[in-house]
């Protein structure tokens, strides 16, 4: 640092943030790096809590595959075979499983979006729900609205559960930028297509 700086123009001056044994950049400001272990993430959009365990979980193992292994072949194959799992119902339903907290009244939402209408359909069964409550739901198979196919957990059998939406909604939304930093597109990896990736400079 100190030599960085010497070199510098007077009135610039950088300061040490960290070393990091690996890394990968999107742009110079979106970018994931490692550090003893610890992920530190710039830019990039990370599943909150509020999104299906499966989606937490694949986004955490595909940057540990690329960051701690430097294998982004490793990543691809994690994802697909996520997407196989769920295409074959080999997940747990506590995997598909989204919580959303009602911040108010059920009956106030004007918008009726998935929790909302997960909530109400537990109270038409007897159940308490109110402000502050947690709505655990799973959206199940069907044609109409993802909002109404939204059912609450205890009214779900793993069986129920729709494949595309958990790998339209949850998955692929919660890698795409990661996976296309590293050459790859969400259709390759749904498709398991080949394609000329980076695997060549990690």
């Amino acid at each position: 640092m100190e030599a960085v700086n010497n070199d510098l123009p007077s009135g610039m001056e950088l300061e040490f943030e960290g070393f990091f044994q690996r890394g990968f950049f999107v742009t110079k400001k979106r970018y994931a790096l490692i550090q003893d272990g610890k992920i530190v993430v710039k830019g990039l959009e990370l599943v909150r809590r509020d999104w299906a365990p499966v989606a937490r979980k694949t986004q955490e193992k595909v940057l540990r595959a690329i960051l701690e292994e430097g294998s982004p072949k490793k990543a691809t194959k994690i994802v697909q075979k996520v997407i196989d799992d769920i295409k074959k119902g080999n997940l747990a339903l506590e995997d598909l499983v989204i919580n959303t907290q009602i911040t108010r009244n059920p009956d106030s939402y004007q918008q009726n979006a998935p929790h909302v209408m997960a909530a109400k359909k537990a109270i038409e069964r007897g159940r308490k729900v109110g402000r502050g409550s947690i709505m655990r739901y799973v959206v199940v198979k069907g044609r109409s609205p993802i909002s109404q196919r939204a059912e609450p957990l205890e009214d779900v059998n793993v069986a129920d559960y729709d494949p595309s939406y958990y790998i339209e909604n949850q998955v692929l939304p919660a890698i795409s930028r990661i996976i296309e930093a590293i050459g790859y597109s969400p259709e390759e990896i749904v498709h398991q297509e080949k394609q000329s990736s980076l695997d060549s400079f990690f």
